[in-house]
């Protein structure tokens, strides 16, 4: 019998910002808009708080929600925390929080409070959910917000249409061969299509210009948001990693290799702001696929380590680069900028992010990316060798985009840009937690080891179900093609046998 938590932490982070969303309709007013969407971010990200410290109490790997009303319709558990997504859904809710909190006044007019509070609703269902068809059209309607934003903006929705009915036809496609198979091989076809979809979500390499696209023309706090959870990787665990084969993981994080190196040179030489963010976030998305499909107990570990402290630093370094831009405009890297006079606290904390996003020591990024190394090294040691040279890469680019917008010249501006107070309190959160978890990182370390193992644990137990189910199949067609022997009177399939308790 699966745990009950205290509370129904869960339905309310998933209806609080859809009620937000409902209600924030009917304004005119982007001020009064703002500011209740900010409440709302809030109690959200107050609710999974409460919902991870209730799970943490429980001492147990998954729990579903108090009264789970969902649940008692459908007579079956769809909205679960586990040990995976439990830090997953505060650190959702606490981007979107930081994202529509440091929203200035000068911005209210351009980015969208209802469309982002409806993505946040979507966002905590898709991490709480446990059913494949569930997160399949989650996943497929959170594409919609980015794209009315771009149709409301005028701008070419092609390319983000393009790559998202692929993500989502290669979605639907894979998971019904996977309910049909009836063999391991269909099922690791199957797998192969899901893992196709996932590669496109993620952008690796050669689908990854739909990414750059976005940036490009919807607002930066939108892009920001719909990239910065990477949702990817949660299809992956959910759906790929039980059911792919440890050739097929191995072959994945190759690809997601090269896609990490390749965008951490690419990240050298851009020439605009947003486009450099775009390639340095590609790189460490792809780094952590790496260690998602090594399937090994270290390099899961040190892959869902990089996914928390990825998720966090680079949004924070996202949101010190949306922070300039409503000073400056796009803010271009062919010349240098001289902002630190001005914004030294911006400065400082677009540092911090990115050197935390390396893994640079006392960050919470150190002991994650130290781990996905040892466990790539364990696997292919010229695996190890080349992440080391995209975490090079990236904290080159890094310094580089460092010097040029806040270095090199002294410039006079007729209005103030040092940081609001509300960017001052963005900062000293998002640093708290970067630092924090840096100087103290053996409870997040230990959390996640723990559910590397249980995800581990259940991959063989379904490796060995899809064994087993491969074997009655072979008998039944053996007796059948057998004139002295009884024909059973139906076989099970694969994703039935999968679905066993």
């Amino acid at each position: 019998m699966m745990p009950e938590m205290h509370l129904p932490w869960l339905e309310i982070s998933i209806l609080l910002p859809l009620l937000g969303a409902v209600w924030l309709s009917t304004f005119r007013n982007p001020e009064r808009a703002r500011r209740l969407s900010i409440a709302f971010a809030a109690l959200t990200f107050v609710c999974t708080v409460g919902e991870w410290i209730d799970f943490v109490s429980l001492k147990t790997y998954e729990a579903h929600d108090h009264w789970d009303i969902v649940a008692r319709l459908f007579h079956k558990n769809i909205f679960v925390v586990d040990e995976l997504s439990a830090p997953l859904l505060p650190l959702g809710a606490l981007l979107y929080f930081m994202t529509i909190l440091s929203t200035l006044r000068t911005k209210v007019n351009r980015f969208s409070f209802g469309w982002t509070l409806f993505s946040l609703s979507i966002l905590m269902a898709t991490l709480s959910c446990r059913e494949a068809w569930g997160i399949i059209g989650l996943l497929a309607l959170a594409t919609v917000p980015p794209w009315v934003e771009l149709r409301n903006r005028s701008r070419s929705t092609r390319a983000f249409t393009l790559h998202m009915a692929l993500f989502v036809g290669l979605m639907v496609i894979g998971q019904l061969l996977l309910d049909l198979s009836s063999s391991a091989v269909m099922t690791t076809f199957a797998g192969a299509i899901l893992t196709a979809a996932a590669l496109v979500r993620t952008g690796v390499l050669p689908l990854h210009c739909w990414i750059t696209d976005l940036f490009e023309k919807a607002t930066f706090g939108t892009a920001l948001l719909y990239v910065t959870p990477i949702t990817g990787a949660y299809l992956v665990m959910r759906l790929i990693l039980p059911i792919a084969p440890d050739w097929a993981l191995q072959s994945i994080a190759i690809v997601s290799l090269i896609t990490a190196v390749y965008a951490g040179g690419m990240a050298l030489i851009q020439q605009e702001a947003r486009r450099f963010f775009c390639y340095l976030f590609l790189s460490h998305s792809s780094l952590v696929l790496v260690g998602l499909e090594l399937a090994t107990p270290v390099g899961l570990t040190g892959a869902l380590c990089v996914w928390l402290s990825v998720g966090l630093s680079l949004a924070g370094f996202g949101l010190t680069l949306r922070c300039m831009e409503a000073r400056r405009g796009r803010i271009s890297l062919n010349e240098y900028q001289g902002l630190y006079d001005h914004t030294p606290i911006l400065a400082a904390f677009f540092m911090l992010t990115g050197l935390a996003s390396i893994g640079f020591p006392g960050t919470i990024g150190f002991v994650g990316t130290e781990l996905l190394i040892e466990g790539a090294v364990g696997v292919y040691p010229l695996v190890g060798f080349f992440v080391v040279v995209a975490a090079a890469l990236n904290g080159i680019a890094i310094l580089m985009a460092y010097f040029r917008i806040f270095t090199g010249i002294s410039v006079s501006s007729s209005i103030p840009l040092r940081a609001r107070p509300v960017e001052r309190i963005a900062v000293l959160v998002l640093a708290a937690l970067i630092l924090g978890g840096g100087l103290y990182p053996q409870p997040g370390v230990y959390s996640r080891y723990h559910a590397a193992k249980a995800l581990m644990t259940r991959r063989d137990d379904n490796l060995s179900r899809m064994g087993k189910a491969t074997n009655d199949w072979n008998q039944l067609a053996e007796q059948t093609d057998s004139p002295t022997t009884e024909t059973p009177a139906k076989a099970n399939s694969v994703s039935t046998m999968l679905m066993a308790p």
